[in-house]
């Protein structure tokens, strides 16, 4: 039976180092099936937000440090608008002049 399964005198598992980890955020996940679920509606509308904004294909710019640059703003962006959303302009206007003082 063993030549039929492989050719080697032994048997070689392969496992990444950190595989440890993976085994335990898949134990938490079996435990808690819906935290994909909450996970997903909280996560995935802000990046679609973003994808949408940035064009939904490509970023503008080449080279790592610039796609970083631009991501970061297309981030602050999203949670400037979103605090003045929930704030509301003239509370964090204030707010801002409160941290720059």
């Amino acid at each position: 039976l063993r030549k039929q399964c492989t050719p080697a005198p032994y048997r070689r598992i392969r496992r990444w180092e950190h595989e440890a980890v993976l085994d335990r955020m898949q134990r938490r996940l079996d435990r808690q099936l819906d935290a994909m679920t909450i996970r997903r509606r909280t996560v995935e509308h802000v990046f679609g937000t973003l994808k949408h904004w940035m064009g939904s294909t490509h970023f503008q710019m080449r080279r790592l440090g610039n796609v970083s640059t631009e991501m970061s703003l297309h981030v602050l962006a999203y949670n400037l608008k979103r605090v003045i959303r929930i704030l509301g302009f003239a509370k964090t206007l204030r707010a801002m002049k409160l941290a720059g003082a």
